[in-house]
């Protein structure tokens, strides 16, 4: 995931080594000339025929090349379901989370290493420990934080923020404590969105699902709950100061925006200091939105998506006053993990948005222009189920990979 804004690299990552040697992803030469845009990516038939786009190019953009070939090495694999990733500033390592509970450290050229003292983490089905980040202040207090599901008890569960110190040999996390839970607790294994990214005051955003069922799914629209919002919080769990609801009888003060389904990706864009977000929409619509302070996404009212089964979402409608449409959004979808701007030198891609895709085991690189999405252009197809991708301090990009629990790293062939 994105690193805070105000922390500084002081280690570039080596030349990697591995357990297997890199391999060249079939595509055209690299190049460093503006993408070709072309007729939109071939993505099949819609769930949702009937909707209409709000404006051009909300969905299906124009297919953009950027003529890259990848090359791919695995740094370590056998990792039980990876989830979320965090490039340690001191000297490029990076921990990488286990759905299953457990913490790994994953150096270039050296096997993986266990991170002892995780708490204990109800990993049934969707839950588990999920995304990671280093706190501002890594650099003098070693402080990181971690998104998990945590078991409430009488079969109840729900996503809690946990904050701790990784001990100086990195061989376990120390000084462990809760320091914000999603409320009510929910009787579900799923959706607990879980994605944490910075702003540049130090203050921290934190993806919270919807629980997945209909009951809770309406609770998305309900500023008194935690389900289905944005919170942004000060380091020790508070509330940030200006969130649009403190102070507000009936409104939980944590929450920034409300109205999401369930985001398990976002970043913040490294010119405008925004949030973007990237949500799993049901059958269609996955959308990207850019969360401001006290606005409301819609879900489950409006949504470019229906049913699992078939059939309408509530009323079936794709907007409504007072509801702000997704600046992007796809059917069929892609069922996105994580995403990240692109600020490197090493691709010919700086400011573009790269997002993991699992659902079309890709990763998918988008054009960006101001606030809008302009190109689509779809790689790797050929890897598994992509979680997760976090730009390296080089410019490489590392890859958590679902299938055999593999570490990527992707560079561009020279």
């Amino acid at each position: 995931m994105r690193l805070p804004a105000p922390l500084a690299f002081t280690g570039l990552l080596a030349a990697c080594g591995g357990a297997s040697t890199g391999a060249a992803l079939e595509q055209p030469p690299a190049s460093d000339a503006a993408p070709a845009r072309g007729a939109a990516v071939a993505q099949g038939e819609p769930n949702k025929p009937d909707a209409k786009p709000a404006f051009a190019e909300q969905t299906r953009a124009p297919q953009s090349k950027s003529n890259v070939t990848l090359t791919v090495e695995t740094i370590a694999d056998g990792i039980d379901n990876p989830w979320g990733s965090a490039i340690l500033p001191d000297d490029g390592a990076v921990l990488v989370t286990s759905k299953a509970g457990k913490l790994w450290l994953v150096a270039p050229g050296k096997p993986k290493t266990e991170v002892k003292g995780v708490p204990k983490v109800d990993a049934r089905d969707q839950g588990g420990l999920l995304d990671i980040s280093v706190g501002p202040d890594f650099m003098t207090a070693r402080t990181i934080y971690f998104s998990f599901s945590e078991d409430r008890g009488g079969g109840k569960n729900a996503t809690s923020l946990g904050k701790a110190t990784l001990s100086a040999d990195r061989t376990r996390l120390e000084n462990v404590s809760t320091i914000f839970r999603q409320e009510p607790a929910w009787a579900s294994t799923a959706h607990y969105g879980s994605n944490i990214e910075w702003d540049s005051s130090g203050n921290l955003y934190l993806t919270l699902g919807e629980r997945s069922d209909p009951e809770p799914r309406q609770l998305s629209q309900d500023l008194n709950t935690h389900i289905g919002k944005m919170v942004k919080l000060k380091q020790d769990g508070t509330p940030a100061d200006g969130n649009p609801f403190i102070g507000q009888a009936n409104a939980k003060p944590e929450i920034w925006s409300y109205g999401h389904r369930n985001v398990q990706g976002a970043a913040i864009h490294p010119d405008t200091g925004k949030l973007w977000t990237i949500e799993h929409g049901p059958r269609g619509g996955d959308e990207i939105n850019i969360p401001e302070a006290g606005k409301n996404y819609g879900w489950p009212v409006i949504t470019y998506g229906i049913e699992y089964a078939g059939g309408p979402i509530g009323e079936g409608i794709t907007a409504k006053d007072g509801m702000e449409q997704p600046t992007y959004y796809w059917d069929p979808v892609i069922a996105p993990g994580d995403m990240t701007f692109y600020t490197g030198k090493l691709f010919p891609w700086k400011g573009d948005l790269i997002v993991a895709a699992l659902g079309t085991t890709q990763l998918v690189r988008l054009d960006i222009e101001g606030d809008r999405v302009v190109g689509e252009e779809r790689l790797m197809s050929d890897q598994g189920r992509i979680r997760d991708v976090t730009q390296a301090p080089d410019g490489a990009l590392y890859l958590l990979v679902d299938d055999g629990g593999k570490v990527l790293r992707v560079t561009p062939q020279s």
